[in-house]
């Protein structure tokens, strides 16, 4: 019984432990964010192996410029009638039912003298081909880090809406205690208060709305972080070096963004690349039209106890090492005359993957202009919304605080106070929503010129 209670209070010790530990919160900053998720990405896992594989295949083209070299051994033990030619020579019947024990060997080298500069194309068609795989590592890498600051952008900019609306719903709540006040002693209406109180429960549902969001927010930037989705994470807000505003922005030259864009984009360069492989490729299937020439060396030797030199047996090292030894040298030259037009089909398919593969490049290319184009207007836009807003926000809080005063004074209505009030958040939630966009903007227009990375995130 006292060893039954024992367990149960080391499990419910435990138990309680490991919820401790699960409450536990770990904060979490911009940079780490980007170094969990390069670190924790399938799809730049992925790009990753396809770089090993790259570095893999031209290891073996290097090698391709090596000789050939194999070599095989056979033993065999045969029984039944087998001719005996010194018997024949004796006079004797050469056919004799004995067990025989035979042991052989040999070693085999080629190496290819021409190909049709095969080994030389398919080499330099490797080297490209990794050059590919390595830019199009960079442009997963450039895509995770957008896709993690967007995602913390947009916990950050939930955080500050938040704040904005539990600010709204305290000036609601201290304004209903000013307005119950009042009625208690008369000098405002009961309808002022029931006004004021519907103006509470509705902060207070968009206090909870803009908390879900917040909730949502966070989930999809954990799923982006492909951390546990159980664990309980806050974000650091990152310090801002100067206060953001319409009057201190950067600007940007379109056609100097666009030169740079076609210049630094690692998809652009790993479709480069990739057209320069396939044109070794190309070049490969038509050196399939002319001859090849190798070289070849062979080595064998061979044991038979049957083995004999005038009619004396001749002993395992005697034959293997010495007297049955073989050496052979040769050249081949193959001259390739018809193959069912498979050649010809091979070099026509290796064109049209190399038009394509440029036709893709042109539209690529043409996208990139349209992407940074469509960046830099939504920048401008984004900029006057900024400067509107920041207009809109000092009107707002000057009609806020004057209603305030008047209604104080009683000169002015609950509703015409709930109005400007109503007018003072939105107008806050307009410029933060302005400002975050603006820095998503920037960061968009850096992945876009392909100037992106772990080092130059910042807000």
């Amino acid at each position: 019984m006292k060893r039954f209670i024992s367990s149960l209070f080391l499990i419910a010790l435990l138990f309680i432990t490991n919820s401790g530990f699960a409450q536990e919160s770990r904060t979490i900053t911009l940079q780490e964010a980007i170094e969990i998720a390069l670190e924790n990405n399938y799809q730049l896992k992925q790009a990753q192996n396809n770089l090993d594989l790259s570095d893999y295949r031209l290891k073996s083209e290097y090698a391709d410029f090596l000789p050939s070299v194999s070599s095989n051994i056979n033993g065999s033990r045969r029984t039944g009638q087998q001719f005996i030619s010194d018997r024949f020579s004796e006079g004797l019947d050469p056919f004799v039912d004995i067990t025989s024990k035979s042991i052989s060997g040999s070693m085999n080298a080629s190496i290819p003298v021409f190909n049709g500069f095969e080994n030389i194309n398919s080499l330099r068609a490797s080297q490209q081909s990794k050059i590919s795989e390595e830019e199009s590592y960079q442009r997963a890498k450039e895509q995770v880090i957008f896709n993690t600051a967007s995602s913390y952008l947009q916990v950050l900019l939930d955080m500050e809406l938040l704040e904005i609306r539990k600010e709204n719903l305290d000036n609601s709540l201290k304004q209903l205690e000013q307005v119950q006040a009042q009625v208690e002693v008369g000098s405002r209406p009961t309808v002022d208060l029931y006004n004021q109180e519907a103006q509470v429960a509705n902060d207070e549902l968009l206090l909870t709305q803009q908390d879900n969001s917040l909730k949502f927010s966070k989930l999809l930037l954990i799923r982006q972080l492909q951390i546990d989705p159980l664990g309980n994470y806050e974000f650091e807000v990152p310090e801002i070096e100067s206060e953001i505003s319409s009057a201190n922005i950067q600007t940007y030259s379109l056609s100097e963004m666009i030169d740079q864009a076609l210049l630094s984009r690692s998809d652009l360069k790993s479709s480069i690349s990739n057209i320069r492989a396939l044109e070794y490729q190309l070049s490969i299937t038509k050196g399939s039209l002319y001859p090849s020439v190798s070289a070849s060396f062979g080595l064998s030797s061979s044991y038979s106890d049957q083995y004999s030199v005038l009619g004396e047996d001749v002993g395992f090292s005697d034959q293997f090492f010495d007297q049955r030894i073989n050496r052979s040298l040769g050249f081949s030259v193959n001259i390739p005359i018809f193959q069912n037009w498979n050649r010809m089909t091979n070099i026509q398919s290796s064109k049209v993957q190399l038009k394509n593969a440029e036709l893709n490049l042109d539209n690529s290319r043409l996208q990139v202009i349209q992407e940074v184009t469509q960046a830099y207007n939504d920048y401008s836009s984004y900029v006057q919304q900024l400067s509107a807003s920041e207009k809109s926000l000092k009107a707002s809080e000057r009609a806020f605080e004057t209603q305030q005063e008047r209604y104080n004074v009683g000169s002015s209505t609950l509703i015409e106070l709930s109005q400007a009030q109503a007018n003072y958040v939105g107008a806050q939630s307009d410029y933060t929503q302005a400002v975050y966009n603006l820095i998503f903007q920037e960061k968009l227009l850096d992945y876009y010129l392909g100037k992106l990375s772990s080092e130059n995130v910042e807000f």
